[in-house]
Protein backbone atom coordinates (compact mmCIF):
# COMPACT_ATOMS: atom_id res chain seq x y z
CA UNK A 1 0.00 0.00 0.00
CA UNK A 2 1.20 3.60 -0.80
CA UNK A 3 1.69 5.92 1.29
CA UNK A 4 1.82 9.81 0.52
CA UNK A 5 2.92 12.30 2.67
CA UNK A 6 0.86 15.16 3.18
CA UNK A 7 2.19 18.80 4.81
CA UNK A 8 -0.38 20.26 6.63
CA UNK A 9 -0.81 23.83 8.11
CA UNK A 10 -3.91 25.89 9.75
CA UNK A 11 -4.59 29.26 10.57
CA UNK A 12 -6.78 29.77 13.62
CA UNK A 13 -8.26 32.53 15.92
CA UNK A 14 -5.90 31.86 18.73
CA UNK A 15 -3.61 29.60 21.16
CA UNK A 16 -6.27 28.99 23.65
CA UNK A 17 -8.81 26.21 24.07
CA UNK A 18 -11.68 27.68 22.32
CA UNK A 19 -10.00 28.04 19.40
CA UNK A 20 -11.70 28.00 15.65
CA UNK A 21 -10.38 27.59 12.30
CA UNK A 22 -9.93 30.24 9.66
CA UNK A 23 -8.78 28.21 6.86
CA UNK A 24 -6.30 24.94 6.02
CA UNK A 25 -3.88 23.86 3.67
CA UNK A 26 -2.40 20.29 2.52
CA UNK A 27 0.45 19.15 0.35
CA UNK A 28 0.38 16.07 -1.13
CA UNK A 29 4.15 14.90 -1.67
CA UNK A 30 2.57 13.57 -5.09
CA UNK A 31 1.96 17.42 -6.08
CA UNK A 32 -2.08 17.63 -5.24
CA UNK A 33 -3.45 20.35 -3.16
CA UNK A 34 -6.16 21.46 -0.50
CA UNK A 35 -7.36 24.80 0.78
CA UNK A 36 -10.09 26.00 2.58
CA UNK A 37 -10.93 29.41 4.07
CA UNK A 38 -13.82 28.66 6.67
CA UNK A 39 -16.72 30.93 6.46
CA UNK A 40 -17.87 30.08 10.17
CA UNK A 41 -14.91 30.94 12.16
CA UNK A 42 -15.33 33.04 15.78
CA UNK A 43 -15.27 36.40 14.16
CA UNK A 44 -15.32 37.95 17.89
CA UNK A 45 -11.69 36.04 18.02
CA UNK A 46 -10.09 38.29 15.68
CA UNK A 47 -7.61 40.54 17.55
CA UNK A 48 -5.22 43.04 15.80
CA UNK A 49 -2.46 40.44 14.96
CA UNK A 50 -4.84 37.94 13.54
CA UNK A 51 -6.63 40.80 10.93
CA UNK A 52 -3.04 42.21 9.63
CA UNK A 53 -1.06 39.12 9.35
CA UNK A 54 -3.91 36.21 8.52
CA UNK A 55 -7.22 37.66 7.65
CA UNK A 56 -5.38 40.22 4.96
CA UNK A 57 -3.75 36.70 3.97
CA UNK A 58 -7.11 35.04 2.74
CA UNK A 59 -7.85 34.49 -1.15
CA UNK A 60 -11.34 34.79 -1.52
CA UNK A 61 -14.25 37.41 -1.32
CA UNK A 62 -17.84 36.56 0.13
CA UNK A 63 -20.21 36.23 -2.96
CA UNK A 64 -21.91 38.66 -4.06
CA UNK A 65 -25.94 37.81 -3.67
CA UNK A 66 -27.05 35.29 -5.98
CA UNK A 67 -23.57 33.77 -6.77
CA UNK A 68 -22.02 30.72 -5.10
CA UNK A 69 -19.15 30.21 -3.34
CA UNK A 70 -15.36 30.10 -4.28
CA UNK A 71 -15.07 26.58 -5.45
CA UNK A 72 -12.64 25.55 -7.66
CA UNK A 73 -11.40 21.98 -8.35
CA UNK A 74 -8.36 20.87 -10.92
CA UNK A 75 -7.15 17.75 -12.75
CA UNK A 76 -4.06 17.03 -11.57
CA UNK A 77 -0.81 16.70 -14.30
CA UNK A 78 -1.03 12.39 -13.70
CA UNK A 79 -4.94 12.21 -14.23
CA UNK A 80 -5.81 12.24 -17.79
CA UNK A 81 -9.34 12.61 -19.13
CA UNK A 82 -11.59 10.08 -19.74
CA UNK A 83 -10.73 9.08 -16.06
CA UNK A 84 -12.72 11.38 -13.29
CA UNK A 85 -11.36 14.21 -12.27
CA UNK A 86 -11.42 13.38 -8.78
CA UNK A 87 -9.19 10.59 -9.27
CA UNK A 88 -6.23 13.01 -8.43
CA UNK A 89 -7.28 16.45 -7.83
CA UNK A 90 -6.49 19.76 -6.35
CA UNK A 91 -9.47 22.12 -4.96
CA UNK A 92 -9.16 25.75 -3.29
CA UNK A 93 -12.85 26.74 -1.50
CA UNK A 94 -14.77 28.89 0.74
CA UNK A 95 -17.15 26.95 2.75
CA UNK A 96 -18.22 26.51 6.15
CA UNK A 97 -17.56 23.40 8.70
CA UNK A 98 -19.66 20.66 7.63
CA UNK A 99 -18.84 21.48 3.36
CA UNK A 100 -15.50 21.13 4.57
CA UNK A 101 -15.87 17.70 6.03
CA UNK A 102 -17.06 16.69 2.74
CA UNK A 103 -14.84 18.01 0.53
CA UNK A 104 -11.89 17.22 2.67
CA UNK A 105 -12.78 13.41 3.10
CA UNK A 106 -13.50 13.28 -0.55
CA UNK A 107 -10.25 14.97 -1.50
CA UNK A 108 -8.27 12.20 0.73
CA UNK A 109 -9.91 9.85 -0.60
CA UNK A 110 -7.43 10.19 -3.69
CA UNK A 111 -4.69 8.22 -1.61
CA UNK A 112 -4.25 5.11 -0.15
CA UNK A 113 -2.79 5.67 2.76
CA UNK A 114 -1.88 9.12 4.49
CA UNK A 115 0.59 10.45 6.94
CA UNK A 116 0.10 13.87 7.43
CA UNK A 117 3.25 15.74 8.80
CA UNK A 118 3.31 19.40 10.08
CA UNK A 119 5.08 22.15 11.91
CA UNK A 120 4.60 22.69 15.61
CA UNK A 121 1.59 20.58 15.41
CA UNK A 122 -0.29 20.71 18.58
CA UNK A 123 -2.93 23.16 17.78
CA UNK A 124 -3.07 21.96 13.84
CA UNK A 125 -3.51 18.14 14.73
CA UNK A 126 -6.53 19.12 16.80
CA UNK A 127 -8.41 21.32 14.64
CA UNK A 128 -7.92 18.70 11.82
CA UNK A 129 -9.52 16.01 14.51
CA UNK A 130 -12.11 18.43 14.88
CA UNK A 131 -12.97 18.59 11.17
CA UNK A 132 -14.53 14.93 11.04
CA UNK A 133 -15.77 15.33 14.74
CA UNK A 134 -13.21 13.09 16.91
CA UNK A 135 -9.74 11.65 16.87
CA UNK A 136 -11.91 8.35 16.04
CA UNK A 137 -13.61 9.60 13.04
CA UNK A 138 -10.84 10.20 10.64
CA UNK A 139 -10.78 9.36 7.50
CA UNK A 140 -9.09 5.41 7.74
CA UNK A 141 -6.57 6.18 5.21
CA UNK A 142 -4.96 8.87 7.33
CA UNK A 143 -2.44 7.93 10.04
CA UNK A 144 -3.62 8.11 13.70
CA UNK A 145 0.28 9.32 13.98
CA UNK A 146 0.77 12.43 12.80
CA UNK A 147 4.35 14.13 12.47
CA UNK A 148 6.24 17.22 13.17
CA UNK A 149 9.09 19.05 11.24
CA UNK A 150 10.54 20.05 14.55
CA UNK A 151 11.57 16.73 15.33
CA UNK A 152 13.56 16.54 12.17
CA UNK A 153 15.32 20.23 12.68
CA UNK A 154 16.14 18.50 16.15
CA UNK A 155 17.56 15.45 14.62
CA UNK A 156 19.69 16.79 12.43
CA UNK A 157 21.07 19.19 15.01
CA UNK A 158 19.01 22.00 13.68
CA UNK A 159 17.60 24.80 16.10
CA UNK A 160 13.91 23.98 16.01
CA UNK A 161 13.12 27.64 15.78
CA UNK A 162 14.75 28.77 12.33
CA UNK A 163 12.75 30.52 10.41
CA UNK A 164 11.52 28.50 8.04
CA UNK A 165 11.89 30.91 5.14
CA UNK A 166 15.30 31.31 5.50
CA UNK A 167 16.06 28.07 5.55
CA UNK A 168 14.55 27.34 2.58
CA UNK A 169 15.67 29.92 0.84
CA UNK A 170 12.69 31.73 0.03
CA UNK A 171 13.42 35.80 1.16
CA UNK A 172 15.08 34.98 -2.33
CA UNK A 173 12.64 35.16 -4.36
CA UNK A 174 9.53 36.45 -2.31
CA UNK A 175 9.07 39.42 0.90
CA UNK A 176 8.93 37.69 3.76
CA UNK A 177 5.81 38.80 5.23
CA UNK A 178 4.04 38.96 2.21
CA UNK A 179 2.36 35.09 2.37
CA UNK A 180 3.09 33.67 5.68
CA UNK A 181 0.03 32.98 7.62
CA UNK A 182 -1.65 31.96 4.00
CA UNK A 183 -2.66 28.09 5.16
CA UNK A 184 -1.35 26.78 1.69
CA UNK A 185 1.74 28.84 1.14
CA UNK A 186 2.87 27.82 4.74
CA UNK A 187 1.90 24.00 3.60
CA UNK A 188 4.36 24.14 0.89
CA UNK A 189 7.07 25.78 3.18
CA UNK A 190 6.37 22.67 5.44
CA UNK A 191 7.09 20.38 2.53
CA UNK A 192 10.21 22.11 1.63
CA UNK A 193 11.93 21.84 4.98
CA UNK A 194 10.94 18.43 5.45
CA UNK A 195 12.45 17.79 1.72
CA UNK A 196 15.54 20.00 2.32
CA UNK A 197 16.14 17.60 5.76
CA UNK A 198 15.75 14.56 4.47
CA UNK A 199 18.05 15.07 1.86
CA UNK A 200 20.66 15.96 4.50
CA UNK A 201 22.37 12.63 4.68
CA UNK A 202 23.34 13.35 0.88
CA UNK A 203 25.07 16.27 0.88
CA UNK A 204 27.13 15.55 4.22
CA UNK A 205 25.76 18.90 6.12
CA UNK A 206 27.62 20.15 9.09
CA UNK A 207 26.34 22.71 11.63
CA UNK A 208 27.59 25.82 12.11
CA UNK A 209 26.70 28.35 14.90
CA UNK A 210 27.13 32.08 13.70
CA UNK A 211 26.95 35.15 15.81
CA UNK A 212 26.95 38.79 15.12
CA UNK A 213 27.76 42.21 16.39
CA UNK A 214 24.99 43.62 17.28
CA UNK A 215 23.08 46.48 15.23
CA UNK A 216 23.85 49.93 16.54
CA UNK A 217 20.33 50.71 15.96
CA UNK A 218 18.09 48.07 17.65
CA UNK A 219 21.14 47.05 19.52
CA UNK A 220 20.41 43.61 19.01
CA UNK A 221 23.04 40.69 19.21
CA UNK A 222 21.86 37.24 17.49
CA UNK A 223 23.05 33.79 17.40
CA UNK A 224 22.06 31.09 15.00
CA UNK A 225 22.86 27.36 14.80
CA UNK A 226 22.47 26.27 11.64
CA UNK A 227 23.16 23.38 9.06
CA UNK A 228 25.85 24.23 6.68
CA UNK A 229 23.41 24.21 3.38
CA UNK A 230 21.75 27.36 4.77
CA UNK A 231 24.86 29.29 6.35
CA UNK A 232 25.29 31.79 3.59
CA UNK A 233 21.53 32.13 3.35
CA UNK A 234 21.36 33.01 7.09
CA UNK A 235 23.77 35.66 6.70
CA UNK A 236 22.75 37.56 3.89
CA UNK A 237 18.76 37.72 5.68
CA UNK A 238 20.89 39.15 9.08
CA UNK A 239 22.62 41.67 7.16
CA UNK A 240 19.27 42.70 5.04
CA UNK A 241 17.37 42.86 7.89
CA UNK A 242 20.37 44.63 10.62
CA UNK A 243 22.58 45.65 7.63
CA UNK A 244 24.90 47.69 10.28
CA UNK A 245 26.11 44.40 11.64
CA UNK A 246 29.03 41.77 11.03
CA UNK A 247 29.29 38.31 11.69
CA UNK A 248 31.60 37.81 14.79
CA UNK A 249 32.33 34.69 13.96
CA UNK A 250 31.26 31.33 12.69
CA UNK A 251 32.51 27.90 13.94
CA UNK A 252 31.80 24.60 13.16
CA UNK A 253 30.38 22.68 15.51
Amino acid sequence: MKTTNVFLDTEFTGLHQQTTLISIGLVADTGQTFYAELTDYDVLQIDDWLKFNVIEKLRFNAPLSGEDEHYIATRHSDNNPPASLYNSYSIELRCDSKKLKHELTSWLEQFERVDIWSDCLAYDWVLFNNIFGTSFDIPTSVNYIPFDICTLFQIQGIDPDINRLVFVGEWIVDDLSKNQHNALYDAHIIRRCYDKLMNKSETGLNTFHITFYPDPAVNVISGYNHNANCMQEVIQFHKNKYPKSEPLYIVKK
